[in-house]
Formats: C-alpha cells, sequence, structure tokens
C-alpha cells in the first residue's frame, strides 16, 4: 500500500484534487479550439477511455470565447491553457473554464498575474502554476542553470505572489523533459510545500518512447507517495495518453480495474500467445469493469496456471487447447478456436 503525501485539497469542477482523493487522469485536445464540434467530440472519446479532466490550448481571444459553448456539451471539468496573454487567462474564467494553467516563465509582470488571480477568486476557480524547465526564466538559468534548484525557485516565486495575494487554490506541476530532473525537481518541492502535484514528463515522445519515459518519471513519484492528477505527454492521439496513465495507475494498486498478465513468448508456445493477448486486452477494455480484475494470458499448460496462481481468471494454451483458470484452479479445458470468446464470456458471467 503507498502511503500519499499529505497535501492541501483543491477542486477543479467536480474533481477533488489533493488529500487522499484518487488521481485524476488528464489529457489535452489536439482539436483546434475554436472548432466547438471537433473538440467536444474528442473530449467525449477521451472521456469513455478514463479522462477525468480535459485540457485545452487557448491561443488567442475566439479559442477563450469558444470554451462557453464547449463547456455547455461536456461534462468533466475543462482547463484553460496559457501562455504569454494574460488577457486570455481572464477571459477563459470568464467563459466558464474550470482552472486555468499558467507557466511562470512566461506570463509577464507580477500586475498582470494579480490580475488573472483577481478573476480566479471571484469565480471561485484553481490556477496551476506550470513550471517547465524549457521557459525557466532568464534570472534564474543565468544563476543556476536548468537545474532543480531553479525549477524549485520559479515555483516558490510564484506560490508566494499568490500567497501574498491571499490566493491558495493552486496546484502545481514541475515538468522537464528529463525524467531524472522531473523526478528531483518534484521530490524537493514535496519537503517544501503541501500543495498538489500535477505530474508529468513533459515533452516525452512519441508513443513508444513517450509511454517508457513517462511510465519510469510519473510511476516513480507515484510509488513514493508523490502526485494527485497526471497527464502523460506523447506524440501520439491523446487517447494513447489516457491509456497509458490509467495503466500506471492500475499498475501501483491506485486505480481500480483489470490488469492483464501475460507471459513473454518462449519455444514451449504452442499457441499465437502474442496476437491472444493483444485481442484480450482490446476486449477487456470494452467492458465496463470497475473492480480490480486480474486476467493472466499464458503460452503453455506446463507451467502457466502456477505462475499465474494469483490472478483471477486466466487461460493457459496448450496444442490445439487452453485450459481456463481461477486463481491457480483449472475449471475447464477449452478449444483452441475459441480461447478469447470463452474468456470473454466467463469473465462476464462471473465478475461482472
Amino acid at each position: 500500500m503507498i502511503k500519499r503525501r499529505k497535501t492541501r485539497v483543491i477542486e477543479v469542477g467536480d474533481v477533488k484534487i489533493g488529500g487522499q482523493n484518487p488521481i485524476s487522469v488528464q489529457s489535452m485536445t489536439t482539436t483546434n479550439t475554436t472548432d466547438i464540434k471537433a473538440t467536444v467530440n474528442q473530449i467525449k472519446g477521451l472521456q469513455n477511455a478514463g479522462c477525468d479532466i480535459i485540457r485545452v490550448a487557448v491561443p488567442d481571444m475566439e479559442s477563450a470565447n469558444s470554451l462557453r459553448q464547449i463547456k455547455k456539451k461536456i461534462n468533466i471539468p475543462l482547463i484553460a491553457d496559457i501562455h504569454f496573454n494574460h488577457e486570455l487567462a481572464i477571459e477563459s474564467i470568464r467563459n466558464g473554464a474550470d482552472a486555468i494553467r499558467i507557466n511562470p516563465g512566461n506570463i509577464g509582470s507580477e500586475e498582470k498575474v494579480k490580475e488573472i488571480l483577481t478573476e480566479a477568486k471571484i469565480a471561485d476557480i484553481a490556477i496551476r502554476i506550470g513550471v517547465n524547465s524549457g521557459s525557466l526564466e532568464d534570472d534564474l538559468q543565468q544563476n543556476f542553470g536548468v537545474s532543480v534548484k531553479a525549477m524549485t525557485k520559479s515555483a516558490l516565486r510564484y506560490i508566494k505572489l499568490f500567497e501574498d495575494n491571499e490566493f491558495y487554490n493552486l496546484k502545481l506541476s514541475l515538468k522537464s523533459s528529463s525524467v531524472l530532473l522531473t523526478i528531483r525537481s518534484y521530490e524537493k518541492m514535496a519537503e517544501l510545500v503541501e500543495y498538489p502535484f500535477h505530474l508529468g514528463v513533459t515533452e516525452a515522445g512519441t508513443k513508444f518512447a513517450g509511454t517508457i519515459k513517462s511510465s519510469l518519471g510519473i510511476g516513480a513519484l507515484l510509488a513514493e507517495g508523490i502526485g494527485d492528477t497526471i497527464r502523460v505527454s506523447l506524440t501520439a492521439n491523446p487517447l494513447e495518453e489516457i491509456k497509458t496513465g490509467v495503466e500506471i495507475l492500475r499498475s501501483l494498486g491506485l486505480h481500480a480495474g483489470p490488469e492483464i498478465i501475460s507471459c513473454p513468448t518462449c519455444g514451449r508456445t504452442e499457441i499465437d500467445i502474442i496476437s491472444i493477448a493483444n485481442e484480450v486486452e482490446k476486449r477487456i477494455q470494452r467492458l465496463d469493469i470497475r473492480k480490480n480484475l486480474s486476467v493472466a494470458v499464458m503460452g503453455c499448460t506446463v507451467n502457466g496456471p502456477g505462475e499465474a496462481r494469483e490472478a483471477d481468471i486466466g487461460i493457459a494454451g496448450g496444442k490445439g487447447k487452453a485450459l481456463l483458470f481461477e486463481k491457480g484452479e483449472v475449471i475447464k479445458k477449452i478449444n483452441a478456436d475459441n480461447i478469447v470468446d470463452e474468456l470473454i464470456s466467463h469473465i462476464k458471467e462471473k465478475f461482472i
């Protein structure tokens, strides 16, 4: 059992973040925010995949004004992502954003930040201070380089500004494309404040490389009890971000749902374990399973049920047949042609 870091609790729409509340999964739309129909459709697809909170880019006033219509058509919290122009933040708040994200390195003067805080107080919404190693303030980079010290000093600088203006409804992120810099920055910040953290490895890369980097960075912090909401940043369809984020949480016991256990193929395997495992994973994702369920897909009957003894249900393949088992006990022999159908049918009957 992971002992979660103690934090304040904030609300983004109807999602509570921090404390012992469930760790939420976020993503960001890839559509043009002014294309309301396309944006809403993508948000709904992401929500169906397990997205709890969605963020949209707000690069101009037309995008900020589009938020009002988008909000009317979705039912998950909407965050406005703001860079450079504080007026876009103000307009996004007025158009119903549930929270905003600003980057201290590029939002402008303290007076501009104060104007944002005033509007956020009126609307009673949260702000994420999003520190990014690629856009640290010039003086911090000159004095400390791109480092843990520069990252934490940037965050602390803006926390002080917020607190001096009696604004505490905030969460923090300290992201870098470097896994180790990301981890060390969050670890250091966790020693200094009790605000909730949004985790992520920024610009992590493609589906393959980015999934590995994000899993290492986010997973390492979550295992330490650090982190209250996450976003996996991939150069890929945002659906992949949600799938990866949910799987990271499941792997650490932080999110209820099905888990696939499958063995690596070897010379003893007499079934197409790769395609079967992929098909089982795909079919499992379509089921409405809201509790923990471990499903094993093993390649041989020699030691399959034994190695996967702790799985709630599983199959172990053999020549022309397979064994269906629960908690290591064989309950049925099935024809190799019907392995996936039989497994899914039994899951539906017994576990849903």
